[in-house]
């Protein structure tokens, strides 16, 4: 678990507050007590909390490639990182890390947001485009990874992992929005893509959006959604089988760290089904 937050300011040629951006980034200190990044440029800055799970010693971020025009603040874990890299490499780019930070900033470089469908395991991101003053945000298949963003009263766009984040800038208006009320009173929740404030949008599972200065509120793209074709001529064992083999293959892809690992057993068929797949991995 990482955390990210950013600004993109409405008028460029200076950058943001770097206090106020610390101040965004720092509110989410639990999301990443290992190291703490920041990068200020023409019109953006970007704040990153880090808690290091893969290649401990490189990773950190933001990362920034400045002859690529990139730079990249990103809280997950790319479970196919490994066979990216390799197809990546085989097209000429060249890493310095075994992170797969780097792995999916090089995607992005190659591919933009056609890399979205190749992406497998969770994420929220945001890439800023050097050369076009553009940023780029985007949310996991399902959702697992939050992401949050607005626009202040002087409309620079916003956005963090958490609602804390964004409420640590003193541009954010603090409106509660009735609707999202009524649905956290009614469910236990506020679904996607409202907040429980006026303003303040979640970015829904399976999308991305994109968003420059100058431009009007960005509408969220989708890359994504859940598949419901029936498999008719499937038998129970064949379905059986398939389960177990997804299931093993999901975890030991998620079993990749250098850190130790552990589980969580809450005494049911799904956490016990969880541990033993780890045991065969292992």
């Amino acid at each position: 678990m990482c955390g990210l937050a950013g600004i993109v300011l409405a008028q460029s040629g200076d950058s943001p507050n770097e206090k106020i951006l610390v101040a965004m980034r720092d509110a989410q200190l639990h999301r990443g007590p290992d190291e703490a990044g920041l990068y200020l440029g023409n019109g953006v800055g970007l704040g990153h909390r880090r808690l290091s799970i893969i290649d401990l010693s490189n990773g950190q971020q933001p990362m920034v490639d400045e002859a690529a025009g990139l730079a990249l603040v990103y809280n997950g874990e790319l479970y196919n990182f490994q066979s990216l890299r390799a197809e990546l490499e085989a097209q000429g780019m060249v890493f310095h890390s075994r992170c797969d930070t780097e792995v999916l900033l090089r995607a992005w470089q190659q591919w933009g947001e056609a890399c979205l469908t190749r992406l497998v395991g969770m994420f929220a991101f945001a890439v800023w485009d050097v050369r076009t003053r553009r940023v780029y945000l985007a949310r996991d298949h399902l959702g697992i990874k939050p992401l949050y963003y607005g626009f202040t009263c002087s409309g620079d766009l916003v956005f963090a992992s958490e609602l804390k984040g964004l409420l640590a800038h003193p541009g954010v208006e603090r409106r509660l929005d009735p609707r999202a009320l009524e649905d956290y009173l009614a469910l236990g929740y506020v679904p996607d893509p409202k907040s429980i404030y006026r303003g303040i949008f979640k970015l829904s599972p399976g999308h991305w959006l994109s968003w420059s200065a100058g431009e009007r509120a960005p509408a969220p793209r989708q890359f994504w959604d859940v598949p419901f074709e029936l498999v008719a001529d499937m038998t129970l064992n064949e379905a059986t089988a398939q389960l177990r083999s997804l299931l093993d293959r999901s975890v030991e892809s998620q079993m990749i760290a250098d850190v130790p690992l552990g589980a969580f057993l809450s005494g049911g068929v799904d956490s016990s089904a969880v541990v033993a797949s780890m045991s065969r991995a292992s």
